[in-house]
This record gives structure tokens, sequence and C-alpha cells, in this order.
């Protein structure tokens, strides 16, 4: 069942990102995961044309490669090859020589796999695109907002309830930097 998915990723990725903040914010990585899952979740409730249980496990799971010690072949024997192959998908390779770079790299990765994949991506910078950590210079949150731009367009066909939501939140958090 969804809810049993959900628990096992929930536990798993609260394990691995125990340690972890949201960004500029004192709160547990945990709020991040469960506010993309969250999204995923309004958007099957849409349009149930994708796999709600690949969704979830890949939404609750999207960063556990890339920000802590977890290793592919550890989300594949615990959540199977489809999932464990869907966060490597999501997962930036930094190993490239710029941000640029690695993002084009993503993208590709991400078209080219399984539509669920594509919608956790635009749930996942739906949820980034609140209000910015005070560090952040204007001149960085405009180029955060040129990111989503391109995720938008790059991904405009992966889930249109999730593309048009982002959208909106690029508007949004336009307003925002011009108003600062």
């Amino acid at each position: 069942m969804t809810q049993d998915l959900y628990q096992k990723a929930m536990k798993f990725a609260g394990e691995k990102h125990s340690e972890q903040k949201v960004p500029g914010t004192n709160a547990n990585y945990l709020l991040h995961l469960s506010n993309v899952a969250m999204e995923v979740l309004v958007a099957y409730n849409q349009d149930q044309s994708f796999d709600i249980n690949y969704a979830i496990q890949a939404a609750i799971l999207h960063d556990v490669i890339e920000d802590t010690n977890t290793t592919y072949e550890e989300v594949k024997l615990l959540f199977g090859e489809p999932v464990a192959a869907g966060v490597k998908a999501l997962t930036k390779n930094t190993n490239l020589a710029s941000k640029a770079e690695s993002m084009a790299d993503s993208l590709a990765r991400i078209k080219v796999s399984p539509q669920e994949i594509g919608l956790v991506k635009l749930a996942d910078r739906i949820t980034n695109l609140q209000t910015p950590p005070q560090h952040w210079n204007k001149d960085k949150m405009l180029r955060y907002c040129a990111e989503a731009k391109v995720i938008a367009r790059e991904l405009h066909n992966k889930n249109a309830y999730l593309n048009q939501r982002l959208r909106s939140k690029i508007a949004e958090y336009e307003q925002m930097i011009f108003d600062l």
C-alpha cells in the first residue's frame, strides 16, 4: 500500500538525513522531503496517470544519494532497481565543471527516465521556491529562478498540473525578488 511505502521510505530518509537541515532554516530536512511528497500526492489527486507508489518513494528518497553517504546499491536493495535508478537520475553529478553542465546533465537523465522522475523534479523545485536563505543575494535568487524556468520548460510534458504549479511559483518568486 502507498502508506506503507511512504512510511518505509520516510523512515529510511529520516535516518539518512538525520543531521541535515533545510537550507537557511533550523528545520529538519524531512520537512523538505515531506513537502515534495505532498506535491506528488496532490498531483496524483489531479491526474492519476502515473504510478503513485513509484513516485512517492522517489520523492522521499530523491536526495538520499546526493546528500548522504547512501549508495545506489543500498537504495536498490531496500527499494528495488526502478526506485534506485530514479534516485540516481535525480542525483546531480558533482564531477562536472560547472553548475550549468550539472543542470543540463541532470535534466537529460531525467527526461529519459519514467514520467514519475520528472514530476518529482518539478515537485522538488516547487518546494524549493519558498523564501530563500538570508545569505542569498538578489543575483543568486535570479539564477535560481532562471534554473526553475529551464526545469519547467524541459520537463513540461511530465505532469501538466505540477508544471503549471511550478510556473505559478516562479511568478511568485520573481515578484518576491523584485519587491526586495
